[in-house]
């Protein structure tokens, strides 16, 4: 095989291995924007727009319940208290008022 033909082979190879290196390495970030502490304190009903559940099942360390506020803040609270339990029943109530137009 002459010299320039296997430059450019090695090459292709080198671009080639550069493409999937992205991938290799990792890929898309698929990251879920985990909550690293929760809130003690009852978050405010009036200001509660959604909320979500986030655990180990979306790759986070500390099972969290998300409030997003009608400003757009996220706000993590515990899972499995009095007060989360009340806000979420009352959401879930709001929204099948709403026909689910304004939840999640």
């Amino acid at each position: 095989m002459s010299c320039p033909r296997l430059s450019f082979l090695l090459l292709l190879l080198l671009l080639l291995l550069l493409q999937a290196a992205p991938w290799v390495w990792g890929g898309t970030n698929d990251a879920v924007d985990c909550c690293l502490s929760v809130t003690p304190h009852p978050v405010p009903r009036h200001i509660v727009r959604s909320y979500r559940r986030l655990g180990p099942h979306d790759g986070c360390n500390l099972s969290a319940t998300v409030f997003t506020t009608v400003k757009g803040q996220q706000l993590c609270a515990p899972v499995n208290v009095p007060w989360v339990r009340g806000l979420i029943r009352r959401l879930e109530r709001l929204c099948s008022q709403w026909n689910k137009v304004h939840c999640n």
